[in-house]
């Protein structure tokens, strides 16, 4: 499989009492990629697939917060979690 193929994954964190933006807690591919979205479903976090901003935010380093341009974008996740929470909470 090449690398084009492979799997990706970035997990953010955001703490609005503490943190100006959403900071990238880890990121890999392939194996890498395969434990931090069992690591997500196992603890209940929400997972979206959007491979183009996975792409960009692979970019940034481990504990590096996401740049201003990213900002939109990171929002719609942070807007499907929240969707997702709401709806689970109704449950």
């Amino acid at each position: 499989m090449n690398n084009e193929m492979k799997k990706q994954a970035v997990a953010l964190r955001y703490d609005a009492a503490k943190q100006d933006s959403p900071e990238v807690i880890a990121k890999g591919k392939g194996i890498l990629a395969e434990e931090i979205i069992e690591k997500a479903k196992n603890h209940h976090i929400p997972i979206q697939e959007d491979a183009s901003l996975v792409e960009l935010l692979s970019q940034l380093n481990i504990n590096q917060s996401i740049p201003p341009e990213l900002y939109e974008a990171v929002a719609e996740v942070f807007a499907f979690i929240y969707r997702v929470d709401k709806n689970s909470a109704r449950s």
